[in-house]
């Protein structure tokens, strides 16, 4: 849904940084996945087809924070 968005706070090194995927388009939506020591967010279309994905290292990762779309907006 538009408007899904996904925070992702990792630990680079001793500083952290902070990355967002987000649902960019009407129907679209984000998915997360943990497999095998690596998290996968995803922006999927209705059809499940992914657009742009983002991998993590599990361990590496402080953070991470979904936040659903307004049910209003």
């Amino acid at each position: 849904m538009k408007g899904d968005r996904v925070e992702i706070v990792i630990d680079a090194g001793g500083t952290p940084r902070t990355y967002e995927i987000r649902a960019t388009r009407a129907g679209r939506r984000v998915e997360v996945a943990t497999r095998r020591g690596l998290v996968e967010v995803s922006e999927v279309t209705r059809s499940g087809t992914p657009v742009r994905t983002a991998r993590f290292m599990s361990s590496r990762i402080l953070a991470l924070v979904e936040h659903p779309a307004d049910e209003a907006g």
